[in-house]
């Protein structure tokens, strides 16, 4: 595998199909646009989870990205073969 940038883009394509797909524009939609109060307090925990999930790997990926990419421009081994 060759990392050639520290862009996250792997997980920001999840959260992108994630959020683009019917289901996922629902979820937005009723924890953000909804009339209804208790569906809107229902999922808008729901969905903010989820978002904070996303989040968390986004920065997972980028923080790995940037330990390897550090480490094969100092010269040191990410694995043996």
């Amino acid at each position: 595998m060759t990392i050639r940038s520290r862009w996250p883009w792997v997980t920001m394509l999840l959260a992108a199909v994630a959020g683009l797909n019917p289901i996922g524009q629902d979820v937005l939609y009723s924890g953000f646009l909804s009339g209804e109060q208790l569906a809107r307090n229902i999922w808008q925990s729901i969905a903010l989870i989820a978002i904070a999930i996303l989040a968390t790997l986004i920065l997972v990926e980028w923080t790995l990205r940037t330990i390897i990419l550090r480490r094969r421009a100092s010269g040191t081994p990410t694995a043996s073969r």
